[in-house]
């Protein structure tokens, strides 16, 4: 008869592992099936009651710094219950105990037993116990109830961490497409064509820093006389400076069909700068008109790095006169438009900081010194090689070769 008995005891632990696994099985599936947060804890909730024949259980989770009840049954709980880790720090600091030595208030008085859900020692969850059959009233039981809890809360984080990803991709995709309207929207600022013809030849080449540079560069045939050129530089890079410089383009060309002259032109988009950003934004540019009928340019330099004249005879020039950068005053405060002779064959070179901001192994910088060396040894190239050779000449001195601190745009004009 012992005999017998030992085998049916055996049987009968046999057959509640079974439903353990049972149990495990159900869950497991829910996981992969990627139910939703509430139905994980209904199946929880469902396990205990079929397989453990729990009656009364309150599972409070760890979540946004406070243990929040997430599954109640048999219990007259408030569904905003919740306990501080400040208040649990001292419970259980076995793997149970006593609810009645806990002197929580009536509300608590059906509970037996608190299971502490530890991972890595740290308490992410507190299971709180009524009756169970008594079959499962064993530690056997309870290392059951802890194991499906601790499946419980990994299947949760894991569904959390599905949906940050999944929210991730989606805002990242926005970011994406806002940098492709942004990047969509700068290509439309530059000119598509550069009147080159009988009386100029014209290149620009422009290399941003990141997906959304800052400079900007334009060309306006007036007249058949006039030529307008214009280099600008934003602070800022991204999507602000972009929006920015399309505020500065839309400005200039409205002002050009008014027949705004030079001093007018500045002056407007200085104010029109300093309105759009509040003084917190700037932009360097340079603006010149060429006259082909009088031979000369008419320039301002408003804080931008200082263009290169260079006649065909005599020392190259730089073009300095002008104000300071636009936006940061609502009044310029000193001004004056620059004139230079440009008869034929003079080149004119416009370019922004990020050319001459380069740096070798020593935290030399290239500067104006090594630009205008550069310039001079090739300045009768095609204007595609010179520029073509400036930037073979920055790469070499660049410590990181083709990766650049900054935009790099130049724009030169040959007069014929």
């Amino acid at each position: 008869m012992p005999q017998t008995a030992a085998v049916a005891g055996l049987e009968k632990r046999l057959f509640l592992k079974e439903r353990e696994l049972g149990a495990l099985l159900e869950i497991t599936q829910a996981i992969t099936h990627d139910s939703a947060e509430a139905d994980l804890y209904k199946i929880y909730q469902f396990t205990l009651i079929g397989q453990l024949g729990v009656r009364r259980l309150a599972l409070y989770v760890l979540d946004e710094g406070a243990f929040r009840l997430k599954v109640n049954f048999g219990t007259s709980l408030a569904d905003d219950s919740h306990f501080l880790p400040a208040e649990v720090a001292d419970w259980c600091p076995g793997p149970t105990c006593l609810v009645k030595d806990l002197s929580l208030g009536a509300a608590w008085q059906n509970f037996e037993l608190l299971v502490p859900v530890r991972q890595q020692e740290d308490v992410q969850a507190l299971v709180f116990v009524g009756t169970m059959q008594g079959d499962y009233a064993s530690r056997e039981a309870l290392s059951f109830l802890e194991t499906l809890s601790n499946i419980l809360l990994g299947a949760v984080a894991n569904l959390r961490l599905a949906r940050q990803r999944e929210a991730l991709l989606v805002a990242e995709a926005s970011v994406r497409r806002e940098i492709e309207i942004a990047q969509q929207v700068q290509q439309l600022l530059f000119p598509q064509h550069l009147p080159n013809n009988a009386r100029y030849a014209l290149h620009a080449t422009y290399q941003p820093h990141t997906e959304i540079g800052g400079d900007y560069y334009d060309v306006v045939e007036i007249d058949p006389h006039r030529l307008l050129v214009c280099v600008a530089d934003v602070s800022g890079k991204g999507v602000p400076a972009s929006l920015l410089m399309s505020n500065f383009q839309a400005g200039l060309r409205t002002l050009l069909r008014q027949g705004a002259d030079l001093v007018t032109i500045v002056r407007e988009l200085n104010h029109l700068i300093f309105r759009n950003s509040g003084g917190e934004k700037f932009i360097t540019a340079f603006l010149a008109l060429y006259d082909r009928r009088t031979q000369v340019l008419e320039y301002v330099n408003a804080g931008h790095n200082d263009p290169l004249l260079l006649p065909d005879a005599g020392p190259p020039q730089p073009l300095h006169d002008g104000t300071v950068m636009l936006g940061i005053m609502p009044e310029l405060p000193r001004f004056k438009v620059g004139l230079a002779a440009m008869p034929p064959h003079s080149l004119l070179f416009i370019y922004t900081d990020g050319l001459t901001e380069v740096f070798d192994a020593q935290q030399q910088e290239f500067g104006e010194g090594s630009v205008l060396r550069a310039l001079s040894r090739n300045r009768y190239l095609p204007l595609p090689r010179l520029h073509q050779e400036l930037l073979a000449c920055i790469r070499d001195f660049n410590i990181h070769g083709e990766r650049f601190a900054d935009d790099v745009t130049m724009l030169s004009l040959r007069v014929k």
